[in-house]
């Protein structure tokens, strides 16, 4: 039983350095048990450590001001300048401003402390550490599980040999040798990737997790933290953005939908994305200021999410948005691979041919297009062929994403779900 997340691995395996690691990501998507494996690997060496929950006063008090923290240290063994290294572990730490001035001094004034900190609001973490630990800090994010790690989460041995072996593949008519990985997708398009959620059987006790989880993210990021006063807007823009799920959104239609003005619209959404609920993404076009007044589409981070906020656990066979779905999934899918948000976009021309998801990046530009189906036809190239025949300049990679296929096409990669490649 390995239940092990990638960044996990990540973060054992840096290079030493003194510079403060700071993991940022929604909640509930396991930021905590992460430190807390991190400090059990560094208790195994030998090292001294200690963890802070800010989320508690009594744990914020210890840390409030510069004194109050050095104390705190050495009641649990911290040494000042002893050539022997001290692990802090602050769990929450961006609910209190100041904290980031205390974690500069610490930083230039303890050379044997090593500082991990959390966090689950990227906007107010990168406001907050952007000046005051310049240099100081490197950043990582922590999504929900991706589909691999919600495999080996799951425990089916049998089930990660398939996933790892399926990129070798190459054929037509795949569907039936991949019944059980096409099932567990089939799970994972509809309950996501939220670990807690994965661990539980049954899908009441799931759809009761992931409510568990809203309704503490309400509480928490929106009214508690970020002092979001009008909750309801807030939330019928959620549930309209669920059900468009993947699609071109207007924020006319939004401020319609909510009551409130486009600017006003426009700033609950950059919370959401901030919060790691959705994400944003944009047309793609040669000319950049073409690009910034076109409308874009919005996903959901995690697929759970949506079918949470949209009432719609179904299975897919009985949903017609299954092709929302799928696609939402390959765009989280290539977000929780490390892909920069930034250089995600979608693409279409003014006849109607388009690309899902464009990963454009000065070394590499990549289209993908998305077919929840497990047979391809020929006018399913359309929107990828006419990309290329604009953009081949730029040698674009091109993928074709299928749940039953997988060979190639001319130019085109048609491929599995199970290895996308950011």
């Amino acid at each position: 039983m390995r239940r092990k997340r990638k960044l996990l691995k990540r973060l054992l395996d840096l290079p030493d350095t003194r510079k403060i690691i700071v993991i940022i990501g929604p909640r509930q998507s396991g930021k905590t048990t992460l430190l807390q494996l991190i400090r059990n690997s560094i208790q195994e060496m030998g090292h001294k450590s200690l963890f802070l929950d800010i989320d508690l006063f009594s744990d914020f008090e210890k840390i409030a001001k510069y004194e109050n923290i050095i104390n705190t240290l050495k009641l649990h063994g911290f040494k000042e300048g002893s050539n022997e290294p001290f692990f802090l572990f602050l769990d929450e730490f961006q609910r209190y401003e100041d904290v980031s001035v205390i974690l500069k001094n610490l930083y230039d004034h303890q050379e044997n402390l090593k500082i991990y900190a959390t966090g689950s609001s990227s906007l107010t973490i990168k406001q907050s550490i952007q000046e005051s630990l310049a240099g100081r800090k490197l950043i990582y994010n922590l999504y929900p599980l991706d589909f691999e790690e919600f495999l080996d989460f799951r425990d089916d041995e049998s089930a990660v040999e398939l996933y790892r072996n399926s990129s070798s593949l190459n054929g037509k008519n795949l569907g039936s040798i991949l019944v059980k990985l096409t099932d567990y997708l089939k799970e994972f398009m509809v309950f996501g990737g939220y670990p807690e959620v994965v661990l539980t059987e049954g899908a009441e006790a799931k759809r009761e997790i992931l409510r568990s989880i809203f309704d503490l993210y309400v509480k928490k990021e929106l009214v508690e933290y970020l002092k979001i006063e009008k909750i309801y807007p807030v939330k019928l823009i959620i549930e309209y953005l669920a059900i468009n799920n993947g699609q071109k959104v207007k924020y006319d239609e939004l401020s319609k939908i909510s009551g409130l003005s486009q600017k006003m619209v426009k700033q609950y959404l950059d919370i959401l994305e901030e919060t790691f609920l959705i994400q944003t993404i944009r047309p793609f076009f040669t000319n950049k200021n073409k690009e910034l007044i076109k409308i874009p589409k919005i996903y959901f981070i995690d697929p759970g999410v949506a079918n949470y906020f949209v009432k719609n656990f179904n299975p897919l066979e009985l949903r017609k948005d299954a092709g929302f779905l799928f696609e939402n999934f390959i765009f989280s899918e290539v977000l929780k691979k490390g892909a920069e948000s930034t250089g995600l976009k979608f693409w279409g021309d003014k006849n109607q041919r388009e690309v899902d998801l464009v990963i454009d990046n000065p070394a590499r530009l990549i289209a993908l297009e998305m077919k929840y189906k497990e047979r391809i036809k020929d006018v399913d190239f359309s929107g990828l062929q006419a990309f290329d025949s604009m953009y081949g300049d730029r040698g674009p990679d091109l993928f074709l994403v299928n749940i039953g296929e997988q060979y190639k096409h001319d130019r085109i990669q048609v491929s599995l779900p199970f290895h996308i490649i950011p």
